[in-house]
C-alpha cells in the first residue's frame, strides 16, 4: 500500500468518526442534545409518565429518569438528599410539608391531578368482585392494599373500607403493598384474590376493575413541584409545565385522572 493511500485512509476515517460523533450528540438531527432530569413520582403515574416522558423527550431534547414509589418513601428520601429534580405526590399534602422544609421551590408547586380508586380482581379467580362488600365474603382470603402508612393511595383505601363498615371484617385479611405497582402485581399473579388500587394502572390485560365511589375517601389531590436542591431548573419546570400543556393533559385523560379546571 502507498504512503498516499495509507494517508487517504486515515482521514477517511477521521471523517466517518467525527460524523459517527456528531450524530451521537444530536448535532444534524434538528434537536439539540437537552439536559437530563430526575422525577421523583408516586407509583400510580408509572404509566402515564412513561408515556408523556418520552414524548417530552422527543419534543425538548431533555431525558427523564423516573424513580416510581409510594409517596411517603419519596418524599423522606428528598428529606435526606436524594438527587431528585421533581417531586411528583400522590397527595398535596406532602409537597406542602416539603415546601415548608424549604425543600420544594415554592412558585414551581402545582395540583396536576386528582385520582380515583378501584376494586380489582384477577379474571382467572373464580371469586368475581363487583362492590366493597364482595370482600367480606368468606372465600376470599387475601386483600392487597399499599401501605396506609406512607402510601396515600393505601390511605384512600383504608378510608373506602372504614367508611363502608368493612375495615374491622377485612383487616385480617389485608396484605400491604409497599407502593401501588405492588398491589397490582399482586392481583396480576393471582396471589390475591382482590386489591384496591389506582385507576391509572388498572387497565392491564389480567384484571377487571370496578370504580370505587369517590365520596367513600377524601380527595386524592396529586401535586409536584421542582425540588430547591436541582441544578436543571428551567428543565424541571419545563416539565411540570408538560405535563398540564396541550401534550401531556391527553396522557393524563387516558389513564383516568381528573385535570385542573375539572376539579
Amino acid at each position: 500500500m502507498t504512503r498516499q493511500r495509507l494517508f487517504g485512509l486515515m482521514v477517511l476515517g477521521v471523517a466517518l468518526a467525527l460524523v459517527s460523533c456528531q450524530a451521537s450528540s444530536g448535532v444534524g438531527t434538528g434537536k439539540a442534545a437537552g439536559e437530563s432530569i430526575t422525577v421523583a413520582a408516586a407509583a400510580d403515574l408509572r404509566f402515564a409518565f412513561a408515556d408523556i416522558g418520552e414524548l417530552f423527550q422527543k419534543e425538548t431534547g431533555h431525558k427523564v429518569v423516573f424513580t416510581f414509589g409510594s409517596t411517603g418513601t419519596l418524599a423522606k428520601q428528598i428529606e435526606n438528599g436524594a438527587p431528585i429534580d421533581v417531586f411528583a405526590a400522590a397527595n398535596v399534602q406532602f409537597v406542602d410539608d416539603l415546601r415548608a422544609k424549604g425543600l420544594v421551590i415554592s412558585d414551581s408547586q402545582q395540583l396536576y391531578a386528582v385520582g380515583r380508586i378501584v376494586l380489582a380482581s384477577n379474571k382467572k379467580s373464580s371469586v368475581a368482585m363487583h362492590q366493597l362488600n364482595d370482600l367480606a365474603r368468606p372465600e376470599v382470603n387475601k386483600i392487597a392494599i399499599a401501605n396506609p402508612e406512607h402510601a396515600p393511595y393505601g390511605a384512600a383505601a383504608k378510608q373506602a373500607l372504614e367508611a363502608t363498615g368493612l375495615w374491622e371484617q377485612v383487616k385480617r385479611k389485608l396484605v400491604y403493598g409497599e407502593n401501588i405497582s405492588q398491589v397490582l402485581q399482586y392481583v396480576q399473579t393471582g396471589n390475591v384474590e382482590a386489591g384496591i388500587i389506582s385507576l391509572s394502572v388498572a387497565n392491564v390485560p389480567e384484571i377487571n376493575y370496578v370504580l370505587i365511589d369517590d365520596s367513600l375517601h377524601q380527595p386524592l389531590k396529586q401535586a409536584l413541584a421542582v425540588v430547591s436542591s436541582t441544578k436543571q431548573e428551567k428543565a424541571s419546570r419545563e416539565f411540570i409545565a408538560f405535563i398540564d400543556g396541550p401534550e401531556g393533559r391527553p396522557i393524563m385523560k387516558k389513564y383516568g385522572f381528573l385535570l385542573p379546571g375539572e376539579f
